[in-house]
């Protein structure tokens, strides 16, 4: 079984790649005079935000590769496994990469809305390309974050340090946001692949079986993660996909509901709801009257 080496301080990743610890929390690195990581995996316990900016081998993401393209964002939360491969040993890799615990943010404007960040669950088949303008936007952000770090640690230090971390992690959203409108095409296929996933669900035998779907259902269907296909359908939809999701068992409700020959029970049950009353509190908090009060009305 392969051994899974795991990083749980900035002192220890910076030692791996050879680097000085200014900082017990946080560290910004140059990865052009940074040694490169050896061809393992490791379980990563803190954030980190990665800038490549040359083709230089391949990541190992749980099950999958990815190949570096040049100036894309790749981010890992703590918690997650990364396989480095061996890269291409006569390119020196360009770019910077970001590394902060947990800690650092705790009691911060930060440290608050950290869950806003889903990029840190996408997989890194889901990496932010950047334009040259972005590009400069990111390295800048590094800059400022490496300044501080450069200074004496005082009272001050933490909360400009976080907010710099804030500031590049904002511009990130910013930049997803880009690449979701850019890639709109796709994001409709995407969107299409889904429709067509939901209702063949709901005619098959499924909901019986195995409840009502999950948004990891349909990402795991579609080769995305859960929180990347959430962010697209709601970019595109305005909706959550879980809102989407309960919409189509709504529409599909109320065409069965006219079926007087079947209990509000045995639908609630063919449509995946373990418990009718579950069924009942979600089909009046979207339409305003029970499902018996809909089959009365027609």
């Amino acid at each position: 079984m392969e051994e899974i080496v795991k990083i749980s301080s900035i002192v220890q990743y910076n030692s791996l790649r050879g680097m000085t610890t200014k900082h017990p929390l946080v560290t910004v690195i140059d990865l052009s005079i940074a040694q490169p990581l050896p061809a393992m995996s490791f379980n990563f316990g803190l954030y980190a935000v990665s800038l490549k900016q040359l083709n230089c081998g391949q990541l190992r993401y749980g099950r999958k590769y990815y190949d570096y393209q040049e100036g894309s964002l790749v981010f890992i939360a703590p918690g997650q496994v990364v396989g480095v491969q061996p890269g291409v040993e006569s390119i020196t890799p360009q770019g910077w990469i970001l590394l902060f615990h947990p800690d650092l943010v705790n009691g911060t404007s930060l440290g608050k809305h950290m869950q806003d960040y889903s990029f840190f669950s996408y997989d890194v088949s889901e990496a932010l390309h950047l334009s040259d303008k972005e590009k400069s936007i990111v390295i800048d952000c590094f800059s400022k974050i490496e300044y501080e770090l450069d200074q004496n640690i005082d009272k001050h230090s933490k909360k400009l340090i976080a907010s710099n971390i804030e500031l590049l992690l904002n511009y990130c959203i910013r930049f997803y946001d880009r690449q979701f409108i850019t890639r709109d095409s796709a994001n409709k296929g995407i969107l299409e692949r889904f429709e067509y996933l939901l209702k063949g669900y709901f005619s098959s035998g499924k909901p019986q079986h195995e409840g009502l779907p999950s948004v990891a259902y349909f990402a795991e269907a579609l080769h995305l993660s859960p929180n990347y296909f959430g962010d697209l359908v709601k970019k595109e939809t305005g909706r959550s996909a879980q809102e989407y999701i309960q919409s189509k068992v709504i529409d599909v409700a109320k065409e069965r509901v006219f079926d007087k020959n079947k209990s509000v029970s045995e639908i609630a049950y063919e449509l995946g709801f373990k418990y009718p009353q579950h069924f009942t509190r979600l089909f009046k908090q979207k339409t305003g009257i029970t499902p018996n009060d809909y089959r009365m009305m027609n």
